[in-house]
Protein backbone atom coordinates (compact mmCIF):
# COMPACT_ATOMS: atom_id res chain seq x y z
CA UNK A 1 0.00 0.00 0.00
CA UNK A 2 1.17 3.56 -0.80
CA UNK A 3 2.68 5.75 1.48
CA UNK A 4 3.04 9.74 1.55
CA UNK A 5 6.57 9.56 1.34
CA UNK A 6 7.34 7.62 -1.34
CA UNK A 7 4.78 9.06 -4.15
CA UNK A 8 4.80 12.66 -5.81
CA UNK A 9 2.26 14.91 -4.35
CA UNK A 10 0.08 15.35 -7.55
CA UNK A 11 -3.50 14.04 -5.76
CA UNK A 12 -6.30 13.17 -8.21
CA UNK A 13 -9.27 11.05 -8.63
CA UNK A 14 -9.74 8.40 -10.69
CA UNK A 15 -13.47 6.70 -11.74
CA UNK A 16 -13.91 3.41 -12.78
CA UNK A 17 -17.58 3.53 -14.27
CA UNK A 18 -20.68 0.98 -14.03
CA UNK A 19 -18.19 -2.29 -13.75
CA UNK A 20 -20.64 -5.32 -14.52
CA UNK A 21 -19.48 -7.92 -11.58
CA UNK A 22 -20.86 -11.77 -12.00
CA UNK A 23 -20.94 -13.91 -9.08
CA UNK A 24 -19.19 -11.76 -6.37
CA UNK A 25 -18.98 -12.88 -2.99
CA UNK A 26 -22.34 -12.36 -0.79
CA UNK A 27 -21.67 -13.80 2.37
CA UNK A 28 -19.42 -10.87 4.06
CA UNK A 29 -18.56 -12.14 7.29
CA UNK A 30 -20.00 -14.89 9.76
CA UNK A 31 -22.69 -12.63 10.72
CA UNK A 32 -23.80 -10.67 7.49
CA UNK A 33 -24.70 -11.40 4.15
CA UNK A 34 -25.11 -9.17 0.98
CA UNK A 35 -23.09 -6.97 -0.47
CA UNK A 36 -19.38 -8.00 -0.43
CA UNK A 37 -17.42 -6.45 2.51
CA UNK A 38 -15.26 -3.40 1.90
CA UNK A 39 -12.29 -4.79 2.75
CA UNK A 40 -12.44 -6.72 -0.43
CA UNK A 41 -12.69 -3.11 -2.32
CA UNK A 42 -9.62 -1.92 -0.59
CA UNK A 43 -7.44 -5.17 -1.08
CA UNK A 44 -8.89 -4.34 -4.68
CA UNK A 45 -7.18 -1.74 -4.37
CA UNK A 46 -3.67 -3.06 -3.16
CA UNK A 47 -3.45 -5.38 -5.57
CA UNK A 48 -4.56 -2.68 -8.90
CA UNK A 49 -1.78 -0.73 -7.39
CA UNK A 50 0.64 -3.68 -7.71
CA UNK A 51 -0.24 -4.89 -10.70
CA UNK A 52 0.73 -1.73 -12.40
CA UNK A 53 3.88 -1.32 -10.77
CA UNK A 54 6.00 1.22 -10.03
CA UNK A 55 6.49 2.49 -13.45
CA UNK A 56 2.99 3.11 -13.97
CA UNK A 57 3.01 6.90 -12.35
CA UNK A 58 -0.08 6.25 -10.58
CA UNK A 59 -0.06 5.49 -6.65
CA UNK A 60 -3.46 4.47 -4.57
CA UNK A 61 -4.63 5.54 -1.16
CA UNK A 62 -8.30 5.58 -1.08
CA UNK A 63 -11.46 3.56 -3.02
CA UNK A 64 -15.34 4.52 -2.68
CA UNK A 65 -18.17 2.40 -3.91
CA UNK A 66 -21.19 3.38 -5.25
CA UNK A 67 -23.96 0.64 -6.19
CA UNK A 68 -25.94 1.20 -9.24
CA UNK A 69 -27.34 -2.80 -9.15
CA UNK A 70 -27.47 -5.41 -6.93
CA UNK A 71 -28.77 -8.88 -7.90
CA UNK A 72 -28.46 -11.50 -5.02
CA UNK A 73 -28.60 -15.28 -6.53
CA UNK A 74 -30.85 -16.37 -3.89
CA UNK A 75 -34.22 -17.95 -3.77
CA UNK A 76 -37.36 -16.04 -2.40
CA UNK A 77 -39.92 -17.57 -0.22
CA UNK A 78 -41.49 -15.12 2.10
CA UNK A 79 -39.28 -14.04 5.11
CA UNK A 80 -37.16 -17.69 4.19
CA UNK A 81 -34.35 -17.18 1.17
CA UNK A 82 -31.31 -19.66 0.52
CA UNK A 83 -28.86 -18.99 -1.91
CA UNK A 84 -28.48 -20.91 -5.44
CA UNK A 85 -25.40 -23.35 -4.81
CA UNK A 86 -23.89 -25.44 -7.44
CA UNK A 87 -23.57 -28.83 -7.62
CA UNK A 88 -19.79 -30.78 -7.39
CA UNK A 89 -18.94 -33.29 -10.03
CA UNK A 90 -19.28 -36.88 -8.14
CA UNK A 91 -15.99 -38.36 -6.33
CA UNK A 92 -13.99 -41.50 -7.83
CA UNK A 93 -16.23 -43.63 -6.39
CA UNK A 94 -19.16 -42.30 -7.67
CA UNK A 95 -20.35 -40.86 -4.28
CA UNK A 96 -21.97 -37.35 -4.01
CA UNK A 97 -19.44 -34.62 -2.75
CA UNK A 98 -20.68 -32.40 -0.58
CA UNK A 99 -21.80 -29.17 -1.19
CA UNK A 100 -20.19 -25.92 0.13
CA UNK A 101 -22.39 -23.32 0.74
CA UNK A 102 -21.29 -19.92 -1.33
CA UNK A 103 -23.30 -17.04 -1.83
CA UNK A 104 -23.18 -15.00 -4.86
CA UNK A 105 -24.53 -12.04 -5.84
CA UNK A 106 -24.41 -9.47 -9.09
CA UNK A 107 -23.22 -6.11 -8.94
CA UNK A 108 -23.29 -2.95 -11.09
CA UNK A 109 -20.26 -0.74 -9.41
CA UNK A 110 -18.68 2.32 -10.06
CA UNK A 111 -15.30 2.71 -8.04
CA UNK A 112 -13.86 6.05 -7.13
CA UNK A 113 -10.18 5.76 -5.97
CA UNK A 114 -8.26 8.74 -4.41
CA UNK A 115 -5.04 8.63 -6.19
CA UNK A 116 -1.37 10.45 -6.71
CA UNK A 117 -0.04 10.79 -9.96
CA UNK A 118 3.21 11.82 -11.34
CA UNK A 119 4.71 15.13 -13.12
CA UNK A 120 3.99 13.10 -16.48
CA UNK A 121 0.45 12.53 -16.01
CA UNK A 122 -0.62 16.18 -15.56
CA UNK A 123 -1.96 17.22 -19.28
CA UNK A 124 -5.55 15.55 -19.42
CA UNK A 125 -4.74 13.33 -22.90
CA UNK A 126 -1.87 11.74 -20.89
CA UNK A 127 -4.16 11.51 -17.51
CA UNK A 128 -7.35 9.51 -19.87
CA UNK A 129 -4.46 7.36 -21.24
CA UNK A 130 -3.36 6.28 -17.36
CA UNK A 131 -7.39 6.40 -16.99
CA UNK A 132 -8.02 3.65 -19.53
CA UNK A 133 -4.89 1.43 -18.93
CA UNK A 134 -6.29 1.00 -15.02
CA UNK A 135 -9.20 -0.02 -16.18
CA UNK A 136 -7.95 -2.00 -19.19
CA UNK A 137 -5.70 -3.56 -15.85
CA UNK A 138 -9.28 -3.95 -13.62
CA UNK A 139 -11.39 -5.91 -16.77
CA UNK A 140 -9.08 -8.56 -15.88
CA UNK A 141 -9.06 -9.46 -11.95
CA UNK A 142 -11.43 -10.46 -9.78
CA UNK A 143 -13.71 -8.23 -7.85
CA UNK A 144 -15.10 -9.23 -4.46
CA UNK A 145 -14.34 -12.51 -5.95
CA UNK A 146 -16.54 -11.63 -8.64
CA UNK A 147 -15.36 -11.62 -12.34
CA UNK A 148 -15.80 -8.39 -14.49
CA UNK A 149 -17.73 -8.74 -17.56
CA UNK A 150 -17.92 -6.15 -20.99
CA UNK A 151 -20.87 -4.02 -20.81
CA UNK A 152 -24.43 -5.04 -22.76
CA UNK A 153 -25.10 -4.32 -25.89
CA UNK A 154 -26.41 -1.02 -26.20
CA UNK A 155 -25.30 0.81 -22.94
CA UNK A 156 -24.45 4.26 -23.08
CA UNK A 157 -20.61 4.58 -23.53
CA UNK A 158 -20.50 8.28 -22.76
CA UNK A 159 -20.93 7.29 -19.16
CA UNK A 160 -18.62 4.23 -19.57
CA UNK A 161 -15.38 6.06 -19.78
CA UNK A 162 -13.17 5.85 -17.16
CA UNK A 163 -12.06 9.46 -15.88
CA UNK A 164 -8.84 11.03 -14.06
CA UNK A 165 -8.82 14.55 -12.79
CA UNK A 166 -6.36 16.28 -10.40
CA UNK A 167 -7.80 17.84 -7.17
CA UNK A 168 -8.07 20.55 -6.54
CA UNK A 169 -6.63 22.08 -2.98
CA UNK A 170 -8.45 23.55 0.06
CA UNK A 171 -7.46 27.15 -1.51
CA UNK A 172 -9.75 26.43 -4.04
CA UNK A 173 -12.93 25.41 -2.52
CA UNK A 174 -15.53 26.50 -5.12
CA UNK A 175 -13.97 24.85 -7.91
CA UNK A 176 -13.58 21.90 -5.67
CA UNK A 177 -17.37 21.72 -4.57
CA UNK A 178 -18.35 21.65 -8.89
CA UNK A 179 -15.66 19.26 -9.62
CA UNK A 180 -17.57 16.77 -6.68
CA UNK A 181 -20.69 17.59 -7.89
CA UNK A 182 -20.09 17.21 -11.50
CA UNK A 183 -18.65 13.64 -10.30
CA UNK A 184 -21.51 13.12 -8.39
CA UNK A 185 -23.81 13.44 -11.20
CA UNK A 186 -21.59 10.64 -12.88
CA UNK A 187 -22.26 8.11 -10.19
CA UNK A 188 -26.06 8.84 -10.11
CA UNK A 189 -28.46 7.03 -9.71
CA UNK A 190 -26.66 4.78 -7.23
CA UNK A 191 -26.03 4.59 -3.20
CA UNK A 192 -22.90 4.62 -2.08
CA UNK A 193 -21.48 2.92 1.32
CA UNK A 194 -20.33 5.20 4.12
CA UNK A 195 -19.20 4.70 7.50
CA UNK A 196 -21.41 5.49 10.60
CA UNK A 197 -19.86 4.91 13.50
CA UNK A 198 -21.26 7.84 15.44
CA UNK A 199 -25.09 5.83 15.25
CA UNK A 200 -23.70 2.92 16.63
CA UNK A 201 -22.27 5.06 19.99
CA UNK A 202 -25.21 6.99 20.25
CA UNK A 203 -27.09 3.74 20.39
CA UNK A 204 -25.45 2.42 22.85
CA UNK A 205 -25.51 4.89 24.98
CA UNK A 206 -29.04 4.72 25.32
CA UNK A 207 -29.26 1.37 25.83
CA UNK A 208 -26.87 1.80 28.63
CA UNK A 209 -29.35 4.46 30.42
CA UNK A 210 -31.62 1.77 30.69
CA UNK A 211 -29.36 -1.08 31.07
CA UNK A 212 -25.89 -0.82 32.55
CA UNK A 213 -24.33 -4.07 31.33
CA UNK A 214 -25.08 -3.22 27.49
CA UNK A 215 -22.53 -4.03 25.56
CA UNK A 216 -21.63 -2.83 22.11
CA UNK A 217 -22.59 -6.05 20.43
CA UNK A 218 -26.76 -5.17 21.78
CA UNK A 219 -26.11 -1.90 19.83
CA UNK A 220 -25.20 -3.49 17.28
CA UNK A 221 -27.68 -6.45 16.67
CA UNK A 222 -30.45 -2.93 17.53
CA UNK A 223 -29.28 -0.94 14.88
CA UNK A 224 -29.16 -4.26 12.73
CA UNK A 225 -33.13 -5.18 13.01
CA UNK A 226 -36.07 -4.33 12.35
CA UNK A 227 -38.05 -3.52 15.23
CA UNK A 228 -41.57 -2.93 16.09
CA UNK A 229 -43.58 -2.05 19.21
CA UNK A 230 -46.99 -2.11 20.32
CA UNK A 231 -48.40 1.73 21.16
CA UNK A 232 -51.63 1.94 22.84
CA UNK A 233 -53.82 4.72 21.29
CA UNK A 234 -56.78 6.07 22.76
CA UNK A 235 -60.25 5.65 22.02
CA UNK A 236 -61.53 7.45 18.92
CA UNK A 237 -64.59 7.46 16.79
CA UNK A 238 -66.70 6.63 19.08
CA UNK A 239 -65.15 3.35 20.13
CA UNK A 240 -64.80 2.67 24.29
CA UNK A 241 -61.92 0.69 24.08
CA UNK A 242 -58.11 1.59 23.88
CA UNK A 243 -56.77 0.12 20.29
CA UNK A 244 -53.08 -1.15 20.01
CA UNK A 245 -51.24 -0.78 17.31
CA UNK A 246 -47.92 -1.69 16.39
CA UNK A 247 -45.47 1.16 15.08
CA UNK A 248 -41.99 0.49 13.32
CA UNK A 249 -39.03 1.94 15.16
CA UNK A 250 -37.78 4.61 12.73
CA UNK A 251 -34.80 4.41 11.09
CA UNK A 252 -32.10 7.52 10.31
CA UNK A 253 -31.46 6.64 6.82
CA UNK A 254 -30.55 3.31 4.87
CA UNK A 255 -28.30 1.59 7.60
CA UNK A 256 -26.90 -1.94 7.47
CA UNK A 257 -24.43 -3.85 9.49
CA UNK A 258 -20.72 -4.17 7.62
CA UNK A 259 -17.48 -5.59 8.30
CA UNK A 260 -15.08 -3.12 8.55
CA UNK A 261 -11.75 -5.18 9.21
CA UNK A 262 -10.32 -7.56 12.00
CA UNK A 263 -9.14 -7.36 15.11
CA UNK A 264 -5.98 -9.80 16.70
CA UNK A 265 -6.44 -12.76 18.43
CA UNK A 266 -2.64 -13.49 19.01
CA UNK A 267 0.41 -12.33 18.66
CA UNK A 268 2.55 -11.86 15.44
CA UNK A 269 3.73 -15.67 14.71
CA UNK A 270 6.93 -15.96 12.14
CA UNK A 271 7.08 -16.30 8.58
CA UNK A 272 6.33 -20.29 8.18
CA UNK A 273 5.83 -21.36 11.94
CA UNK A 274 2.34 -21.51 12.11
CA UNK A 275 1.14 -25.29 10.07
CA UNK A 276 -1.14 -24.54 7.07
CA UNK A 277 -0.55 -20.93 6.36
CA UNK A 278 -1.14 -20.22 2.73
CA UNK A 279 2.11 -17.74 2.67
CA UNK A 280 4.81 -19.20 4.26
CA UNK A 281 7.00 -15.69 4.02
CA UNK A 282 4.76 -13.46 5.63
CA UNK A 283 4.82 -12.95 9.52
CA UNK A 284 0.84 -14.73 10.68
CA UNK A 285 -1.49 -13.49 12.83
CA UNK A 286 -5.07 -15.12 14.24
CA UNK A 287 -7.80 -12.43 13.66
CA UNK A 288 -11.38 -12.06 14.09
CA UNK A 289 -14.00 -10.12 12.14
CA UNK A 290 -14.92 -6.09 13.60
CA UNK A 291 -18.17 -4.75 12.33
CA UNK A 292 -19.97 -1.23 12.36
CA UNK A 293 -22.64 0.58 10.75
CA UNK A 294 -22.51 1.67 7.22
CA UNK A 295 -24.86 3.40 5.21
CA UNK A 296 -26.14 3.13 1.57
CA UNK A 297 -26.62 7.58 0.78
CA UNK A 298 -27.16 9.14 -2.50
CA UNK A 299 -23.68 10.54 -4.12
CA UNK A 300 -25.37 13.70 -4.95
CA UNK A 301 -26.20 14.16 -1.02
CA UNK A 302 -22.53 14.08 0.12
CA UNK A 303 -20.76 17.24 0.90
CA UNK A 304 -16.86 16.37 -0.59
CA UNK A 305 -15.23 14.05 -2.75
CA UNK A 306 -13.24 12.82 1.07
CA UNK A 307 -16.77 10.99 2.30
CA UNK A 308 -16.80 9.02 -0.28
CA UNK A 309 -13.36 7.04 0.43
CA UNK A 310 -12.08 4.12 2.61
CA UNK A 311 -8.68 4.28 3.89
CA UNK A 312 -6.60 1.06 5.09
CA UNK A 313 -5.54 1.70 8.51
CA UNK A 314 -3.16 -0.38 11.03
CA UNK A 315 -4.08 0.98 14.69
CA UNK A 316 -2.09 -1.43 16.85
CA UNK A 317 -2.78 -1.29 20.38
CA UNK A 318 -5.41 1.68 20.27
CA UNK A 319 -7.77 -0.64 21.92
CA UNK A 320 -8.12 -2.00 25.22
CA UNK A 321 -9.99 -4.74 27.28
CA UNK A 322 -10.20 -6.40 30.57
CA UNK A 323 -7.68 -8.82 29.51
CA UNK A 324 -5.21 -6.21 27.80
CA UNK A 325 -4.53 -3.89 24.25
CA UNK A 326 -5.73 -5.15 20.98
CA UNK A 327 -4.61 -4.38 17.61
CA UNK A 328 -6.85 -3.42 15.07
CA UNK A 329 -6.73 -3.65 11.32
CA UNK A 330 -9.57 -1.85 9.75
CA UNK A 331 -10.83 0.22 6.83
CA UNK A 332 -11.66 4.30 7.97
CA UNK A 333 -14.30 6.21 6.16
CA UNK A 334 -14.53 10.51 6.83
CA UNK A 335 -18.07 10.62 6.37
CA UNK A 336 -19.43 13.29 8.08
CA UNK A 337 -22.90 12.81 8.81
CA UNK A 338 -25.04 16.33 8.54
CA UNK A 339 -25.96 19.22 11.56
CA UNK A 340 -29.58 19.99 11.86
CA UNK A 341 -28.71 23.48 10.76
CA UNK A 342 -27.56 21.48 7.57
CA UNK A 343 -30.34 18.94 7.14
CA UNK A 344 -33.23 22.36 7.62
CA UNK A 345 -31.09 23.62 4.63
CA UNK A 346 -31.82 21.04 2.41
CA UNK A 347 -35.28 20.34 3.07
CA UNK A 348 -35.97 23.92 2.15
Amino acid sequence: MSNEANVPQNPAVLVVPHLRVQNANAISSPMTWGFPSITAFTGLMTALERRLGRDAGIAFFGVGVVCHGFEAQVTDSGYTRAFHLTRNPVLRDGSTAGIVEEGRVHLDLTLVFEVNVDDAHRSEAEAQLLAERVAHELAGMRVAGGSVMPPLPGSARQFRRPLLELRYDDSQEEARSKQFRRLARRCLPGFALVSRDDLLLDRLAKLREEQPEASALDAWLELASWTQRAVQRPPKNGETEPTVEWVSDTRIGWTVPIPVGFAALSPVHPAGSVAGARDKETPFRFVETVWSIGQWISPHRLHRLDDLFWYPTTQPDIAADAEGEIDLYCCRNDYTPPTPARLAEASV
